[in-house]
């Protein structure tokens, strides 16, 4: 039997990104698309269906937006994935040949960005370092996890940041969590906005934020502030 598969994005005015994200889906046999959007006020939505994507709506907030999209996802594989982020070619048998294998119960593919200059390649490769010392993948890395586990975690915290570094820490008590050498690519647009550094100690920030237990609320503003206070 052949897996089917069920990618979920997120979206939150990503009409400049979706398109493209979506493209590399098309034409997948047992693969369906689901756009969870919350409340953009541009043409994702618009875009998202024009592409053949079912759309969900579901209030701003990431955990929230997901867990919306689970509901409605009828695949045996949940595929999590970033609006700005383009999975590799041939990425549906990747994900079935990893999550068959003995012992791994969730995956995600090698992070890079879009931006291949020297600094920005240190930063791509120092974050695969740790996501396979530390089985810690991020978020843009495209999450991978049978939906049947899925549920029985009970899914993603509703909280709106760091919602998948707490489910990929529950899912590594349950065994292996595998990254894939193919490199899914997202856009660098944050760090070219914001600078490299401070967007390193931002998303560390992040990080400890979350084992300090601080307010995910105040995280998620903290992050979208590009780690300014108010």
């Amino acid at each position: 039997m052949t897996w089917s598969i069920s990618v979920i994005i997120p979206t939150l005015d990503e009409e400049t990104r979706i398109g493209a994200c979506l493209a590399r889906l098309s034409g997948e046999d047992l693969l369906e698309t689901i756009v969870a959007d919350g409340a953009s006020r541009d043409r994702t939505v618009a875009f998202a269906r024009k592409a053949g994507a079912r759309v969900v709506l579901a209030p701003p907030g990431r955990g929230t937006q997901l867990n919306r999209g689970t509901q409605a996802a009828t695949g045996d594989i949940l595929l999590f994935l970033h609006a700005d982020t383009i999975l590799p070619s041939g990425f549906p048998a990747l994900v079935r040949e990893a999550l068959a294998r003995p012992g791994i119960v969730a995956g995600a593919f090698s992070f890079a960005l879009d931006d291949t200059s020297a600094a920005l390649s240190v930063v791509a490769a120092m974050t695969n370092i740790r996501a396979r010392l530390l089985q810690l993948p991020y978020g843009d890395q495209g999450i991978f996890v049978r939906k049947k586990l899925f549920d029985e975690l009970g899914g993603f915290a509703d909280i709106p940041a760091m919602e998948d570094f707490e489910l990929v820490r529950r899912l590594r008590r349950r065994g292996k969590i595998i990254i894939l050498p193919q490199a899914a690519i997202t856009s660098a647009r944050r760090w070219q906005c914001h600078g490299i550094l401070r967007t390193f100690l931002v998303n560390q920030g992040m990080v400890l934020g979350f084992y300090l237990k601080k307010s995910p609320v105040r995280l998620a503003a903290w992050y979208r502030r590009g780690g300014r206070f108010r």
